[in-house]
């Protein structure tokens, strides 16, 4: 995958309420830092034809040790029939706030 250390996993909801629960839920059980939450208008293709749909952004902090149990908590805990699950590297940050992030998810491998 990468050789970073940590990374940011998105998703995308379109309710704003399932998005907060699912940046809480993976918050409490430590397989993210934190998470914002946004909206965004979103533009794809689905069968065939071309939308635009209201959306609610999910960004979870998390170490890359995580991201294949968080990619399948999102995927267990989404109602979409092909969410959004995607992860970016961070390259670098805050020392300070990457050792916070590294602490705040250390309740796992």
């Amino acid at each position: 995958m990468t050789d970073a250390e940590f990374l940011v996993v998105t998703t995308t909801y379109d309710d704003e309420q399932q998005a907060r629960a699912l940046a809480a839920a993976a918050v409490g059980e430590r397989l993210a830092a934190c998470a914002q939450v946004h909206p965004v208008s979103s533009v794809y293709r689905w069968e065939g034809e071309v939308r635009s749909d209201a959306e609610w952004r999910v960004d979870l902090k998390t170490r890359a040790a995580l991201a294949d149990r968080l990619v399948a908590f999102i995927g267990e805990r989404h109602g979409y029939d092909l969410p959004e699950i995607v992860a970016v590297p961070v390259v670098t940050g805050s020392a300070a706030y990457l050792e916070w992030l590294r602490a705040e998810t250390s309740g796992h491998a």
